[in-house]
């Protein structure tokens, strides 16, 4: 019988409509999986219950011949999406306890499609990190270790439990969130698929907020096919979130061809940064060549405020995070401070907020209250805002001049060891200096396993696409998956 935890997405959806497996006994395979996979820390809030209660209508749905695409498929969602009567914390003490009265609308439409909910993932803490090690759950672990090494690896971040429990076959994928690379860097580190669709593409309602203008949720997946299915089931209009596109959903999956014959494939001069490692190097030139060996036209291209799109972020998405984050007081829900005699609503709100947060998001909180603060919001700020729309206004250029979509890597190095980004918070920022351009924006990016490096671990290559063409770059993408050929899985040592 067929190891029912290496099917993909599009082999379940096969094998189920045939009758040849069911949801029910899929979901159990994963349940067993998880509950052996404690090492790993990927799955902090498991709902068994829930999941064998959605797996039974999804199997009589199937029964019934009324099997949308995702019917039936075992997922894990992200603890940063707001799910009925399960805790939903953002991986964060100050969300201890809170467990939502209503569903996001992701994952309201995904359930509306018949999938299952196996439990909820690991991740950084309101999403701000690189290697999944700021949340109050304990990092998760990436499930790749090093040649000879057992050495504890990053899974990255922010959606690092969403990679480590795809990558090790807890799920058949899981929803992440992107707000400078949190799909596409995770992917990278753990030999995953995950696209961060076009801004406005997915509704961010019921998915507790980052940086607003920069979120924006996404599949993670074993295959390019597997992330344009579960893509189609998160997309649409939400007249909940007024930045979600009124703009037709059209079947990704339809779009994968692999024909990209003509199409032209930018490649900028600006992401050869200093130092980047010979490894990466001669991944991203492997990955040019397979373009053109598939009749893809591949040229230069210029993205000249890339220099400035880092700094740039880490004014305005902690400018944004402040704001988001000051309704987290002890007020109306999740955790308050204990107070002492004389203690008034100011210590409340302080000792409330000194306890519940950890010290990458009051870091952040910090930076995003000064850069708004009134002597320095022209000096910061509004111009971190008109390098955005620069930075902005090279792709609009590149686009404009031909170009169908632009190849980098998707992250400078393969993982890292646990404990590396705490060290050192600004090496740590570096880890998104090939992703956050892409949010900046508003662009889709993909990012797919693309080799692996002399110690044995995943790297992967980005794609980035026009504006809306998530089906256009997820067919350039199943182009150089084919020629790539990664098989590769981490040997199971948790």
């Amino acid at each position: 019988m067929t190891d029912t935890r290496k099917l993909t997405i599009a082999t379940a959806r096969d094998l189920l409509r045939k009758g040849e497996v069911t949801s029910a006994e899929l979901t159990e395979t994963y349940i067993k999986a998880i509950d052996a996979a404690g090492a790993l820390n990927a799955f902090v809030h498991k709902t068994p219950e829930i999941a064998r209660a959605q797996a039974a209508a999804a199997d009589a749905r199937l029964k019934a011949g009324d099997a949308p695409d995702m019917c039936g498929i075992p997922l894990g969602i992200k603890d940063l999406f707001a799910t009925k009567g399960v805790p939903s914390q953002a991986a964060s003490g100050i969300l201890a306890g809170f467990k939502p009265e209503y569903e996001s609308t992701v994952t309201s439409q995904l359930f509306a499609d018949g999938a299952v909910m196996l439990g909820k993932l690991n991740m950084d803490e309101f999403a701000m990190g690189s290697a999944n090690e700021s949340s109050v759950y304990g990092p998760a672990v990436n499930p790749w270790r090093a040649n000879d090494s057992d050495a504890a690896l990053t899974p990255g971040g922010s959606s690092g439990g969403s990679a480590a429990a795809v990558a090790a076959d807890l799920c058949l994928a899981a929803t992440g969130t992107d707000t400078g690379g949190s799909i596409r860097q995770p992917a990278a580190f753990t030999g995953t698929t995950g696209i961060k669709p076009t801004y406005g593409r997915v509704s961010r309602w019921g998915i507790i907020a980052y940086a607003s203008s920069l979120d924006q949720a996404g599949p993670m997946t074993k295959d390019v096919r597997d992330a344009a299915i579960m893509l189609k089931a998160m997309s649409g209009v939400d007249a909940k979130d007024s930045t979600s596109a009124d703009i037709a959903v059209p079947d990704f999956e339809a779009a994968l061809t692999g024909d990209i014959r003509g199409k032209t494939i930018g490649i900028p001069r600006e992401y050869r940064i200093e130092g980047l490692s010979p490894e990466i190097q001669k991944l991203w030139d492997d990955g040019i060549a397979m373009l053109k060996d598939a009749g893809a036209k591949v040229v230069d291209i210029s993205l000249p405020h890339t220099k400035y799109a880092l700094p740039a972020y880490y004014v305005i998405a902690p400018a944004e995070a402040s704001s988001n984050l000051a309704r987290y007081d002890g007020v109306r829900f999740g955790h308050r401070a204990q107070l002492s005699a004389g203690d008034g609503i100011n210590e409340m709100y302080e000792k409330t907020r000194a306890e519940g947060f950890g010290p990458e998001v009051q870091r952040r909180i910090m930076v995003g209250t000064y850069v708004l603060s009134a002597g320095f919001y022209d000096a910061y700020y509004n111009r971190a805002r008109r390098v955005r729309t620069l930075v902005k206004r090279d792709f609009e250029m590149a686009f404009a001049d031909g170009v169908d979509a632009i190849l980098t890597p998707a992250t400078p190095s393969s993982a890292f060891a646990l404990g590396k980004e705490s060290a050192d918070p600004v090496e740590a920022y570096l880890n998104d200096v090939f992703t956050i351009t892409v949010n900046l924006a508003g662009l889709p990016g993909v990012s797919l396993p693309a080799g692996q490096d002399s110690k044995g671990l995943p790297l992967g290559l980005q794609l980035i696409g026009k504006p809306w063409e998530e089906g256009e770059l997820l067919n350039i993408a199943y182009s150089l998956e084919r020629s790539v050929g990664f098989v590769a899985k981490p040997a199971r040592w948790w």
